[in-house]
């Protein structure tokens, strides 16, 4: 199998899995007990993260374990709404945000908050004028992704921090496509929250965090015992804890060296598809992107047609987003960047892995060019 969706998971690293063994073994104490069980589980709980806050620049206090990106982007969002609703109630977003944004900013707005969706130019980013523009006296909170998961656009997130900044807006952003493929530093990102995801690092699954930057007003939306600061209440997941940091380091300290074999890997598949094929449109090829992600439109050809018949030559790929899967609409993604709906609906998107070779790409290339041929051969999609 040549798995090429590394944008939707990651296999565990085995590094990974071995820091995380002894505590899905012989250390199964609950880090809030005060004998040596629970002391040994705290003590790993903050080890991991002091690791996390090492890589990213920032103080152990300021990193909020979750259970993934979702939990973590709800958190932001809604703990940031609820805490600063007494100040105003109006939130700003893209159009092209994941769901995990989406629905909670919708769900803000059927508890009253006003939502402002800002559109994309064609090549898939946010413009900071029209972040300046939408922000009114009300605004509370602004959030935008860092990275794309469908087109790997990556936004000017650091000029929209600064605008948010000097109108005294909290800005959070999605950063979850973007650990580990580009240098992080929350410092220079300028985010006073930001969320992150384990399993698309080569962690477990289950596992994220969000980074809250000291100062920054939230309020819980779990409610219990004390746990994360009093933001995050349930026991925590030691294993997982302790696998997404050994995670977050590796994939951290190799980031500069691969990211440059993952952009050298992307060009060989998007110069073999082009020449190979026509009526191809690369989506987001004029904007900055992350090295591992390319999202194609091929003109005449449903994608998810593609995908199937690539499944059973033994490649993964995917049309887009995997929390879109089973959505008969074309990507929200793609139409916000100006593409027809019948352009949307025959794109597939192909990310790459630490895994991904050569060889890998040049069978990817002739297999697409073999299946996009034959599909449209019988296609009377035009």
């Amino acid at each position: 199998m040549i798995y090429l969706d590394h944008n939707a998971t990651t296999p565990l690293h085995p590094g990974v899995f071995e820091a995380m063994l002894p505590y899905l073994k012989e250390h199964q104490g609950n880090p809030s007990s005060l004998y040596r069980p629970g002391r040994t589980a705290k003590a790993a709980i903050e080890n991991a993260r002091g690791r996390i806050a090492d890589r990213l620049g920032c103080s152990p206090r300021e990193i909020v374990f979750t259970s993934g990106g979702t939990e973590a982007d709800n958190l932001a969002l809604r703990g940031a709404a609820r805490a600063l609703k007494d100040r105003g109630t109006h939130i700003v977003t893209s159009g092209v945000e994941h769901h995990a944004v989406l629905h909670t900013c919708r769900a803000l707005a059927d508890d009253g908050f006003q939502v402002t969706y800002l559109p994309v130019g064609e090549n898939g980013q946010v413009d900071p004028d029209d972040v300046a523009r939408s922000f009114t006296p009300r605004t509370i909170l602004a959030s935008i992704m860092l990275a794309n998961n469908e087109t790997g656009v990556i936004n000017p997130v650091e000029e929209i921090a600064e605008v948010a900044a000097k109108r005294g807006v909290l800005f959070h952003t999605d950063a979850v496509q973007a650990l580990g493929k580009i240098p992080l530093h929350v410092a220079t990102l300028g985010a006073d929250l930001a969320t992150f995801s384990g399993h698309k690092i080569y962690g477990p699954k289950g596992s994220g965090f969000l980074y809250l930057k000291h100062g920054t007003p939230l309020a819980p939306v779990t409610t219990g015992g004390r746990h994360e600061f009093g933001l995050r209440a349930g026991t925590e997941n030691v294993a997982a804890i302790v696998g997404l940091a050994e995670a977050v380091v590796l994939v951290c300290d190799a980031v500069e060296n691969e990211a440059n074999r993952l952009e050298k890997l992307r060009s060989r598949l998007e110069d073999g598809i082009v020449q190979r094929l026509s009526s191809v449109r690369l989506n987001g090829s004029a904007a900055r992107r992350v090295p591992n992600t390319s999202n194609f439109s091929f003109r005449g050809v449903d994608g998810e047609s593609i995908v199937i018949a690539l499944d059973i030559e033994g490649i993964c790929v995917s049309t887009g987003s995997a929390c879109s899967t089973g959505d008969p609409e074309p990507s929200h993604v793609l139409l916000a960047m100006g593409l027809s709906g019948r352009d949307a609906q025959g794109a597939i998107r192909v990310s790459l892995g630490k895994d991904t070779t050569e060889t890998d790409i040049d069978v990817t290339v002739e297999k697409i060019a073999q299946v996009v041929g034959r599909l449209r051969a019988v296609s009377s999609v035009e």
